[in-house]
């Protein structure tokens, strides 16, 4: 994908701080230090443009990247692990599942896992939101890279049977 002016345009944390363009939204969902961030930056062929940390929970707000005035990619905070207290968890997960109820201009849905291990419950949760949401999805192994490549068949083929694909 050739992109040419990609920019980070809004951190929301409620709906009347999302862009009103109408723009088709590409939204990233998965659990904490999954790579959702490092995903949008590798889509666009950029460095830093979605900012990265090596410690989960760095994402608190709703991102969303405009990427060339004609789709977003919306980064949306992860969940399980991360130094946020109770209180900021549940708030986070408040607003989260608020857009992803209310907002009419998701276009498609990536469920990013680490393929490294298997499905914890908030992704098998997760996963059977996304289902019933009736929303065009993808799921994404992630972080494949980190393993040889003679197992990523076998990992892709857990990840399968704990989130019931039987293909």
């Amino acid at each position: 994908m050739k992109v040419n002016n990609p920019k980070f345009e809004v951190s929301a944390v409620s709906t009347k701080q999302y862009p009103t363009n109408g723009l088709p939204e590409i939204v990233l969902v998965g659990k904490s230090n999954v790579g959702k961030s490092s995903f949008v930056n590798t889509m666009i062929n950029r460095k830093s443009l979605a900012r990265t940390s090596s410690e989960p929970g760095k994402t608190r707000q709703i991102n969303f990247y405009n990427i060339d005035d004609k789709f977003y990619f919306v980064d949306l905070p992860g969940y399980g692990y991360s130094k946020m207290s109770k209180l900021e968890q549940e708030k986070v997960g408040k607003f989260t599942e608020e857009y992803l109820v209310k907002r009419n201009t998701i276009s498609l849905i990536i469920f990013l896992i680490d393929i490294r291990h298997k499905p914890t419950e908030n992704d098998r949760l997760m996963h059977d939101y996304v289902m019933r949401s009736n929303l065009p999805f993808i799921v994404l192994a992630n972080k494949a890279d980190k393993i040889a490549p003679t197992k990523i068949e076998a990992y892709v083929e857990d990840i399968k049977k704990e989130l019931r694909y039987f293909f």
